[in-house]
This record gives structure tokens, sequence and C-alpha cells, in this order.
């Protein structure tokens, strides 16, 4: 598929320069990184470490930032923008609608449909998905194949579940939220009274509820509250293979990499960070704009925005590095203390 790229600036806006002719003489059939573009890919530049790519790219086109105006103009046609990481994102948004456009909603004929269920105008049911009774389904929402919506749950407007997904009941997603492929939303949280040696389990009693525009990746799980619900806020971006326990508060806009994982009744803030393998305890808060590095154990509560790293312990994350690079050299001061203590030792 080739793209004239006066289509593309006349739906997302941006100044063309350093272009010998019109929009409409470029054309674009890919999407790709500097290194590996050719003469039909749009790239872009967003980050000035890589900007000695530029001159040397193929690229049919460049997304610069007004600084990078100059150097990109010489090279050939380039789109200038004052974010060009935003603007590359909405490209592939732009792009992904003409790729592979949404076929027209049915209902597939296996899917299971409990007469009691409201779904909305313009639905898709994939096959051998299961809506329970009570649950409602709002227009425009897609439901893909094999997925389970529990009784009494709700899926917002708009909202895509990739196959195989499962919510359970009483469990409400948000507008225009994207559930990827093995996602269960409202299983049960850990929660087991201890007795004679054995466990009793305590039935949990909340749900789950997901506001709008969130994304939850592959496999990840939300567990149901306890007693209160589980609250993922608006915007909130989950990679795949995450972990939130039961009665987890998550506030809005809130991302978190790869098997990351909250322990029950953690509160984490807004517009906050946690990257892959991070582990955040149980009953802790975290204050809004708190950046948590990968593989960091949080075991206290952290009431300050700033960016935390480690696990021996964790701390703020200047002092974790000045810390860890310490920690490196320990072996060579220790025999230095040693040669000192003999000296002065009769």
């Amino acid at each position: 598929m080739e793209v004239e790229l006066g289509e593309l600036i006349a739906a997302l806006g941006g100044e063309l320069v350093g272009a010998p002719g019109s929009a409409s003489a470029i054309k674009f059939a890919r999407l790709g990184p500097l290194e590996s573009a050719d003469e039909k890919t749009l790239s872009f530049l967003s980050n000035p470490r890589y900007q000695s790519q530029l001159a040397s790219t193929k690229a049919a086109c460049v997304i610069v930032a007004p600084a990078m105006r100059d150097a990109a103009a010489a090279r050939g046609a380039a789109i200038v923008t004052p974010d060009p990481y935003l603007y590359f994102a909405r490209c592939t948004q732009w792009w992904a609608q003409r790729a592979r456009p949404l076929a027209a909603p049915r209902i597939h004929p296996s899917a299971l449909i409990d007469a009691s269920a409201q779904i909305g105008e313009g639905v898709d049911i994939g096959p051998l998905a299961v809506i329970e009774a009570h649950a409602r389904i709002a227009a425009g929402a897609r439901i893909g194949a094999h997925c389970v919506i529990g009784e009494r749950a709700q899926v917002g407007e708009g909202s895509r579940l990739s196959p195989r997904v499962t919510i359970g009941f009483d469990c409400v997603i948000g507008q225009r939220c994207i559930i990827h492929s093995g996602a269960v939303i409202g299983a049960d949280g850990f929660g087991f009274a201890p007795t004679e040696g054995r466990w009793e389990k305590i039935e949990q009693l909340g749900a789950v509820r997901i506001g709008n525009d969130v994304e939850i990746g592959a496999n990840s799980c939300i567990d149901r509250g306890a007693l209160d619900d589980t609250v993922l806020e608006d915007g909130v971006k989950l990679d795949n293979l995450v972990q939130i326990g039961h009665n987890v508060k998550v506030g809005a806009h809130t991302a978190m990499a790869g098997c990351a994982g909250v322990a029950g009744s953690a509160t984490i803030g807004a517009h906050c960070t946690v990257g892959g393998g991070a582990i955040i305890l149980g009953h802790l808060s975290l204050a809004d704009h708190v950046h948590v590095s990968a593989a960091t154990v949080v075991t206290r509560t952290i009431a300050k925005p700033g960016h935390y790293s480690g696990v021996f312990p964790f701390d703020d994350n200047a002092s974790w590095e000045k810390n860890a690079a310490t920690l490196r050299q320990l072996h060579a001061l220790r025999e230095r203390l040693r040669a000192l203590e003999k000296k002065i030792t009769p």
C-alpha cells in the first residue's frame, strides 16, 4: 500500500520542508526506523543521540523537531513538528486504520448470549464468545472469539477485547479500552485465613472497576477486591504479564511495564511509571509522579515524587546509583583498609 505524503499531512498537520516538489509527489509504503529505512519508508527522529543516522538514512521522509529542521531539509523531505514521537504515534494510528480496517460489526452465530444481556448498537461479537446474564455491552464494543463476559459485567462504548479475554462478574470496563488476549479481569484476589495449619478461603466480594482509555496487556491479571473494588483510573496502561492484587488503586495515566507486580491494597498515584519486573508490596502508597526503575522492590510508602531504584534497599535514584558505584569498589576498599590496619597495628 503506497500513500501520498500529502494525505498524511492533511490528516495530522506538520510542516513539509526539504521536498523538491509538492507533498503529493512523495509516496511511502511503510513506517520504520532510520537505520533500516528505504526509499518508501516514513521514519522519525525524536532523540538527538541518533542525529548521526539522519544524513545516511534512505527514508522517503523523516519526522523531526524544529531544532533539526535545517539538517533534515539538507538531506531531503522532512515533516517538522514540535513533538516527533507523538506525531509518529499518531501516524501509526492513522496507518493502522488504513492498513487493517475493522470489519463490519456482526454477532457470530456460535456466540452464546444470555437473553437478559444488553447488547448495544454496532457491537461485534466473535465466535464462541459467552455473554452471561444481565451483562451490558455498549455501542461499538468489540468482543473477540472465546471471550467470556461474566454476569452483570459491563463493557463500555468502543472498547475492544482481543480473543480469550475473561471479564468476571460485576466488573466494569470503561469506554475505548483495549484488553489483549489472555487477560483476566476479576479473578479472586489472594485472600486466605490461616487456621490449624491450613488456609481458609476468604470470599472476594468486591469487583474491578476500570476507567476510560485503559490498555491492558496480554496475560495480565487484575484481581477483584475482597470487600471494596480494585480500581484502575482513566488512561492507565499495563504491559503484558502484569499482576494487580485485590483492592489496589491505580491512579490516572500511570503505566507499568511487563512482569510488574502490585500486592493487595497498595495505592499508586497518578502519572506514575513502574519498570519491568518491579514489585510494590501491599498496603503501601505511592505519591503522584513516582517513577520506579525496573526490578526495584518497593518496601515502604513513597510520599515524594521522584525516581526510585534498587533492591538493597531501594532509594531515590541518585543516591542508589552512588551506593551501587561504591558497592562495586567494596572489595578494593576492604583490601586498602586491611593494609592500613597492618601499618598502624603494633
